[in-house]
């Protein structure tokens, strides 16, 4: 049964920002204003991974302290990824109250990522989500590379089931599946929803997707159509993977609350606010971004 409404993180901060050359602090707060404005309820803030691994997202604490005034202006609750132990408590020390932590699936991409295998970051699960647990603080398990990696190929599906088997032993708050590269298409995606959805009962699950290959959007309707409540998206289609060699393109937060919206499933988000929001990511990081809906604008006249 389809849902009636769909939340959708913001993501545009951290993974939308990763793979540009850095901005300043400035520019990444005026990005926020404006994704902000568009009445988005979640928002990925930024990464506590690091700096000479990502140089983008150094001033990970230094944006982390400009994040309650957004909170208490707009209501929006702001997380941030790690990748070991130690980005979490960095997090928490910045005054995150939830975190991500992202396990690659394959082992190709794991490396590439974090330089350990699969099975290494899965360990870490339970130490991570202690850490979080410990500070009140709430933890996502993001399972990447769920369907293909870039240097190992297909995902088998019994390592998706690995990390989440290990993620719900240890009471993690909330699941995802991600599409790290964008190669994955919709009857691949209502698969491994209903594979995994006996196996997490009530535990929430979302999903992100890239459209590199031009099915993210249809893969998120897919999941939406399966069950999935809450979809990543960064405004005008910014962000990629670094460490996954032709990932490109998040799907655009303004074009997929286009799809829902016209498919009568409601948003939080407002789209015209949304492509002022691309046009601002789109100046900031200073080439043409992907988005559809920023060059064609709404079918609606006036919005």
């Amino acid at each position: 049964m389809i849902p009636e409404h769909v939340d959708i993180r913001d993501v545009s901060l951290r993974d939308g920002l990763q793979i540009e050359e850095p901005i300043p602090l400035s520019a990444k707060l005026e990005l926020l204003a404006a994704v902000a404005a568009t009445g988005v309820r979640e928002m990925e803030a930024t990464a506590f991974v690091s700096p000479s691994k990502v140089p983008a997202l150094a001033d990970a604490a230094e944006l982390a302290s400009h994040l309650q005034q957004f909170r208490d202006s707009h209501g929006i609750d702001f997380s941030a990824l790690v990748a070991s132990p130690n980005g979490a408590k960095r997090a928490i020390a910045a005054g995150l109250s939830s975190i991500e932590y992202v396990v690659s699936a394959a082992d190709g991409h794991s490396h590439a990522n974090v330089g350990r295998s699969s099975a290494e970051s899965t360990a870490l699960i339970g130490e991570i989500t202690a850490i979080a647990h410990d500070s009140g603080a709430t933890v996502e398990v993001i399972v990447a590379t769920a369907w293909d990696c870039p240097f190992d190929g297909p995902t088998p599906h019994q390592r998706v089931v690995d990390v989440i088997t290990t993620a719900l032993a240890n009471d993690v708050d909330r699941l995802a599946i991600a599409d790290t590269i964008g190669t994955t298409t919709p009857r691949r995606v209502t698969e491994t929803v209903a594979a995994l959805r006996p196996l997490i009962g009530d535990v929430p699950l979302g999903a992100h997707f890239h459209n590199t290959r031009g099915a993210g959007l249809a893969s998120a309707y897919a999941a939406v159509e399966a069950g999935v409540t809450r979809l990543d998206a960064s405004v005008g289609g910014l962000g990629g993977c670094p460490f996954a060699p032709g990932a490109s393109g998040n799907i655009a937060s303004e074009d997929l609350v286009y799809l829902l919206r016209d498919s009568g499933i409601h948003v939080d988000v407002d789209l015209s606010a949304a492509i002022d929001a691309a046009a601002v990511a789109q100046r900031l990081v200073g080439h043409e971004l992907p988005s559809s809906l920023l060059r064609a604008g709404d079918r609606i006249l006036g919005d």
